[in-house]
């Protein structure tokens, strides 16, 4: 009897667009796909140990980070993000057979993706109302069902739920880029590969001039490169915040390893969600005096001082 396969969570149901990011990611590829009614509920089946690891959507080139996401991440039982994918997103207005623009009074999607064609829709459907739906797909299926007339998925739902695509390609911002990560329980990052991005969230020890700025001196006195930062309501009272960042470079490397270090010194605290492999393979460009070569010979100097033997 052989190994049953790996099963990966996603925000489903099927038709999603995590699924087509999923579907393209070569480390899932021969795995059971699970669909999830929510970026929490596939998080948590990862922490109930009921699936191996989980893809959600983190960040759109045109709205920005995900708040649940980053909000699942930053609470709760410690996950590591593994990997990450990047997927065009190219969205279709699916309707059931038959169906016409001026028949369309109701259009449903998750409320992420109906910002990135709000102006499409003010123009094709002026007097349509939105219904926000938990996925692009359950907006799929809703239309499906007849719970609405039209709804604003990636046109591979069209197929699941066996709809027409009254109009393709509908997006504000041609071309827009969802990136979603590969999130599975903590353990040892994979092995750095010269184009990596660390992710990571720090919370801030007490409200007071400048405390962000500590926060970014650190990263850039070591030579590290922010690639996103949001703040994010902590929960605990009006006006506290932590941090969610990704940075350049890996763990493994000396500037990275010492600007958490420092970030850990001074922070109430520092939670790790890993370092991994970036989607298109970019390396960053390392300062001078920043790499890890440099770091050594400056610990080594350091130690020849305290021996008395400076060199």
């Amino acid at each position: 009897m052989g190994t049953p396969p790996a099963r990966y969570a996603y925000l489903g149901p099927e038709g999603t667009f995590s699924e087509a990011a999923l579907r393209s990611l070569p480390a899932a590829q021969g795995v059971e796909r699970v669909p999830c009614v929510s970026v929490a509920d596939a998080l948590d089946a990862v922490r109930r140990g009921e699936v191996a690891a989980a893809l959600v959507p983190l960040e759109n080139s045109v709205e920005g980070s995900v708040s649940e996401t980053l909000d699942e991440l930053a609470t709760g039982d410690l996950l590591q993000i593994v990997r990450e994918v990047q997927l065009t997103v190219s969205f279709a207005l699916l309707v059931q057979a038959g169906t016409t623009l001026a028949d369309v009074s109701t259009v449903t999607t998750i409320p992420h993706a109906e910002a990135q064609v709000r102006n499409w829709l003010r123009s094709a459907l002026p007097a349509a109302k939105f219904i926000a739906a938990s996925s692009t797909a359950d907006g799929a299926r809703a239309v499906a069902a007849g719970e609405a007339d039209a709804a604003v998925a990636a046109p591979l739902a069209a197929e699941k739920y066996r709809l027409d695509v009254l109009a393709d390609d509908i997006a504000d911002t041609p071309g827009a880029v969802t990136r979603f990560v590969l999130v599975g329980p903590p353990g040892p990052p994979p092995p750095a590969t010269g184009a990596d991005r660390s992710t990571f969230v720090a919370f801030i020890a007490d409200d007071h001039p400048g405390a962000l700025l500590e926060i970014l001196t650190e990263l850039a006195v070591r030579g590290v490169n922010l690639t996103r930062i949001e703040s994010r309501p902590t929960g605990v009272g009006l006006g506290r915040y932590c941090f969610s960042m990704d940075a350049e470079g890996h763990i493994g490397q000396a500037r990275v390893a010492e600007a958490l270090a420092a970030l850990r010194r001074i922070c109430a605290d520092v939670r790790f969600l890993g370092s991994y492999p970036t989607a298109d393979g970019s390396a960053p460009t390392v300062r001078r005096g920043t790499a890890d070569g440099d770091f050594a010979d400056a610990s080594a100097w350091v130690d020849s001082l305290r021996r008395g033997q400076p060199s």
